[in-house]
Formats: C-alpha cells, structure tokens, sequence
C-alpha cells in the first residue's frame, strides 16, 4: 500500500517552533481518530523554512486532507 506524506510548510525565523509545535497537534489527531500510521516529524530546509509532516495510507489520505489542510503531499519513502 503506497504511504503518503502530508506537509505543512512554515516560513520566518520562528518557523522550527512552529513546526514542533504543529507536530504535538498532528500526534493528537492521530490518537483521536486512531489513523493507521504514527509517522510525524520536523524537517529544516534552511533556518528560515521548516516543514511539520504527517505520514498517512493512500486510503485515508482524502478525510485526512480535508480536515487538516495540508499545504503540499508526496509520495512517503521512508
């Protein structure tokens, strides 16, 4: 089954907190709507520009997507 990683871009000197930040409320959703996957992280493009992601199944991607507004997705490859 092909994995999908959800992104959700921040920009500006604050942007790795923001980031972190984001994470906490991904790590909620997933316990609250029991996903199948616990994937998440913070990636550093450069020190003004982090990325919060959220891994999920192609199967759940579209509900997923449409209550939490990712800004971009790709395809996971872990």
């Amino acid at each position: 089954m092909r994995q999908l990683k959800l992104i959700w871009d921040f920009r500006g000197p604050d942007a790795l907190k923001i980031a972190e930040h984001h994470v906490i409320h991904l790590k909620e959703y997933i316990t609250i709507e029991n996903t199948q996957l616990n994937i998440t992280g913070v990636e550093t493009i450069n020190d003004m520009h982090c990325i919060a992601y959220m891994v999920v199944n192609e199967t759940e991607m579209k509900p997923i997507r449409d209550a939490l507004k990712p800004h971009r997705g790709q395809v996971y490859q872990p």
